[in-house]
């Protein structure tokens, strides 16, 4: 081998030598806050020094979701507060008894998971993307269009990573680097879901709580009011209810889960198949938490609730696949149903139905069994039931041995003590000495009455024995062995709980589609969105008629769409439908549509004028420019971004070229979404200032005017508007009509670049003919009329002329 090759060969060593260096020093960091069934998380490469983070999102009592995002990581190392729910510590001892993969734990105080120390912790970082002039006031603002300091648990998550980074000095070895590097901010969402903001669900009204109207419930009590949720859940379960939220919070790109979903809705939509349905409804409203009743069922002695919950649970699974084992079993959901609710399920239906007496244990609050069960308890118990009448005949011989001084007495049979003969207290029974008769032991004195051992009654103790504390211990023994074997084949009961879920949830939407007269929407890979006669799902409840739409964007028929018209036309329903309509597709759903293509989106972005949360601190027009901000900088050529009145909160021409600049940097960049802006700013179409492009289509809403009177028809169509019509509207809306004129004449004289004059103050020209007026008068006097009364003249004439002048 040559010089120069082994030269080389040296070369390549130090270089593998160095990637793999390199490679074993990159580590990711995953950061984690769980609060009352939400999760925020954010977590750090050090390979590229960027912090990747998701918005808060709900996750059900297993953590399914921080699951996937461990699998889709691999995280080296996971942060967590010390202080954290029983759910997440079950998962972090799920973790470190897996033997295949075991990430280092790192549990820091709660106080570092602090929001505002979290925030704190934020601006300290060495943020490399930072313009080099801002101050540290101007960090916030701008800190807010990257990354959304709205999500409270993700800011927290933040916290605890930037604590974990600084104390083992991650990234700390960059030249002129103080803080923990940050180069970047990237959103982080799970594969194949789609990214959904908090400021989309709060404007397309996907979600919205008020106040229960209960006066009692004022204080804490809430309740979902007019929402996309709210139509749509008609869960007849509590966790179907839940699971439905999780579907909304973590809507789907995955074809096979909307096309699992999609055939369910589609079966319970065809009228021939409702015969079933009453009956899987009523099953399903009996199915409780499985998980929770499974908890208490492993506890020494569970309640007769849990009992009685329990059985009726199983058995309506029961019920619930034999009715869906009459179902194709080409549907997934029906097959997975009939394969999973095994025969285990009847065993333990059967098994409770035949050792659990349920009126009983209601009745003596305890559990009880059946008789038949067991032969001993089943004696024991006749025995207890013929007690009364045995000890009134013992009575009667006891007290025929009694001193004459007693006039009556009674057996009794007391729990733990056993048989006593108990007699009244006489007047001269004064002390214990007293107390004492002869061949009785005395036991103790109870409400005037003296209690006995008598000799009879030890003979009844040891021929009857305790009977009651024999019946409970016997019949403990048996609910044990009942406990054990259900505890035993439990493994079937964990799976019913999530199918009953689907299938309330799919029902659920199956119901809502067949009363709304929704469609089944076609789902495809490709960047398409058609939506042939759309409606707003929302809007369509308040009113009793409204006007369908279509909305068709691709790369031949434009995907970026600018409407404009008056105000009131319907402009920012419109685009609320669109994206209504797209979400619900994407949770699988059927959608308020003739007919409706549907392609896969990554991402849907608003800017609402209309939204209803104001950030403190920030204008209005601060916070359109960081969601717009936002959109810029996150969405794809598979995103969907609606944009409304954009600029409207700024001076015109800062608001219209900003707005100019958005428009030309999508049409002209390599990745345009799919984009709907509505706009009053009609000077942006008017004086060319939108590049010309195939990908740009003009619409407005149409209206009509019939005489003075503005009519909005709510159709959308293919042009510009021309005017704001803002006269009309204003006129529509009870603006007193000289304020019409006059504002129409001011803005007449603005257009055309004449002296806009104060109503007070008239014209040169009217105020010449007023002069000329008064002159003239003072001409006509005739002075020399003997029936010219000069001062009446005066004050009736010419003074109110010479006012009106002056």
């Amino acid at each position: 081998m040559s010089e120069s090759d082994i030269l080389q060969e040296t070369e390549r060593a130090v270089s593998i030598n160095e990637d793999e260096e390199y490679e074993g020093n990159c580590e990711i960091f995953l950061s984690i806050f769980v609060q009352q069934g939400k999760i925020g998380l954010s977590y750090y490469d050090s390979s590229d020094y960027t912090l990747h983070y998701m918005l808060d999102t709900m996750d059900n009592g297993d953590l399914h979701l921080l699951d996937r995002v461990v699998q889709e990581l691999s995280p080296n190392v996971i942060i967590t507060s010390a202080k954290q729910e029983r759910s997440l510590t079950q998962f972090m001892e799920r973790l470190e008894s897996n033997r295949d993969y075991k990430p280092e734990i790192a549990m820091f105080p709660d106080v570092n998971f602090g929001l505002e120390v979290s925030k704190q912790r934020l601006l300290s970082a060495h943020l490399r993307f930072l313009p080099p002039t801002i101050t540290e006031s101007e960090k916030i603002p701008y800190l807010s269009s990257c990354i959304p300091l709205d999500s409270v648990l993700m800011v927290r998550s933040i916290g605890g990573l930037l604590k974990c980074l600084e104390r083992r000095g991650v990234g700390l070895d960059l030249e002129g680097c103080i803080g923990v590097p940050i180069f970047q901010f990237l959103t982080y969402t799970l594969k194949d879901v789609v990214y959904v903001d908090s400021d989309t669900y709060s404007a397309l009204q996907i979600f919205k709580s008020e106040l229960h109207p209960s006066v009692f419930k004022l204080q804490s009590g809430e309740k979902e009011g007019l929402s996309l949720y709210g139509i749509l859940n008609r869960c007849r379960s509590k966790f179907g209810s839940l699971l439905l939220r999780q579907w909304f919070h973590r809507p789907t790109r995955d074809l096979n889960i909307l096309n699992r979903r999609q055939e369910v809705i589609r079966f319970f939509t065809t009228p021939r198949n409702f015969a079933d349905l009453g009956t899987l409804l009523s099953c399903l409203r009996n199915i409780k938490n499985i998980s929770a009743l499974l908890h208490k069922m492993s506890l020494s002695t569970p309640k007769v609730a849990v009992w009685q919950s329990l059985y009726k649970t199983v058995y309506s699974a029961l019920c619930i696949r034999d009715t869906v084992r009459s179902m194709p079993q080409s549907i997934q959901l029906f097959s997975e149903i009939s394969e999973n609710f095994t025969d285990d399920l009847f065993y333990i239906a059967t098994y409770i139905s035949k050792v659990v007496d349920f009126e009983g244990s209601l009745a003596e609050n305890r559990f009880t069994v059946r008789p038949d069960v067991d032969p001993v308890i089943d004696e024991k118990k006749r025995r207890m039931r013929g007690l009364p009448n045995f000890l009134t005949d013992v009575a009667r011989t006891e007290l025929e041995n009694l001193d004459s001084r007693f006039s009556t007495c009674r057996i009794i049979y007391i729990p733990l003590i056993g048989f006593l003969l108990s007699v009244p207290k006489l007047p001269s029974m004064m002390d214990k000495q007293s107390f004492e008769i002869e061949g009785l032991d005395f036991i103790f004195l109870s409400k005037d009455q003296l209690h006995y051992r008598s000799t009879r009654t030890k003979e009844l103790d040891s021929m009857l024995g305790d009977l009651h504390c024999d019946i409970l211990d016997m019949e403990m023994a048996v609910m044990r062995k009942l406990q054990a074997s259900v505890l035993e084949r439990s493994g079937c009961l964990h799976k019913v709980m999530s199918l009953c879920a689907e299938l309330d949830c799919l029902i659920a939407l199956a119901q809502a589609s067949r009363d709304h007269g929704y469609c089944c929407p076609t789902l495809t890979p490709n960047q398409k969105l058609a939506l042939i006669e759309s409606r707003h799902p929302l809007l369509e409840l308040c009113t009793p008629v409204f006007v369908s739409n279509n909305y068709i964007s691709s790369e031949t028929e434009g995907k970026v769409k600018v409407i404009t018209g008056p105000n009131s036309s319907g402009k920012s329903i419109y685009l609320k439908q669109v994206g209504l309509i797209v979400f619900m597709a994407l949770i699988g759903s059927d959608v308020p549509a003739k007919a409706a293509e549907i392609g896969l989106v990554d991402a849907i972005f608003t800017r609402m004028h209309s939204r209803e949360s104001v950030s403190v601190g920030l204008s209005t027009f601060m916070i359109d420019l960081n969601q717009m901000a936002h959109s810029l900088n996150h969405s794809t050529g598979n995103s969907l971004v609606m944009v409304d009145e954009f600029g409207k909160g700024t001076n015109t021409v800062d608001g219209l070229s900003l707005l100019t600049a958005c428009l030309n940097h999508w049409l002209r960049g390599p990745q345009c979404p799919h984009l709907l802006m509505s706009t009053c700013f009609h000077s942006l179409i008017q004086l060319g200032l939108i590049s010309d492009s195939p990908l740009l289509a003009l619409q407005t809403l149409e209206t009509a005017i019939e005489g003075e009177e503005l009519v909005f028809l709510y159709q959308v169509k293919n042009g510009i508007c021309q005017s704001s019509c803002a006269a009309n509207i204003a006129t529509l809306v009870g603006v007193p009509t000289d304020m019409v004129k006059r504002g129409v004449e001011v803005s007449e004289l603005y257009r055309t670049g004449r002296t806009i004059r104060k109503m007070d103050r008239p014209s040169a020209d009217k105020q010449n003919s007023r002069c000329a007026e008064v002159l003239e008068k003072i001409l006509n006097i005739d002075l020399d009329d003997p029936e010219m009364d000069l001062v009446s003249y005066m004050k009736e004439e010419m003074l109110p002329a010479l006012e009106e002048v002056l």
